[in-house]
């Protein structure tokens, strides 16, 4: 993400999504109604507003991870999202980040 905000200046780039399969986008569903956690980061503040509103719409907690940088520790969560369903062919999990 770094590399493409720095390609395109004026783009207004938010990472999301990239932590969950398909099934699970939109109305995640999960036991005890919980509301998992999307990770996303941009530089672009109105845009973040956006996409936390879309978030808000599916289902999601939105955690504002910081400017396009972030991306840097968001993007390995889709290895470790997919770790589960590699080894015990599991692809309905989510992140949930505990305060």
């Amino acid at each position: 993400m770094e590399k493409l905000q720095a390609e395109f200046p004026e783009a207004h780039l938010v990472k999301a999504f990239n932590s969950v399969g398909n099934p699970r986008m939109v109305d995640p569903e999960f036991a005890g109604g919980i509301r998992p956690s999307m990770f996303i980061c941009g530089n672009d503040d109105g845009a973040k507003a956006q996409v936390r509103d879309i978030l808000d719409e599916f289902g999601w907690e939105t955690e504002d991870m910081g400017k396009a940088e972030a991306a840097r520790a968001i993007e390995p969560l889709c290895m470790l999202w997919c770790i589960p369903g590699f080894t015990r062919n599991e692809w309905t999990h989510a992140f949930k980040l505990l305060h």
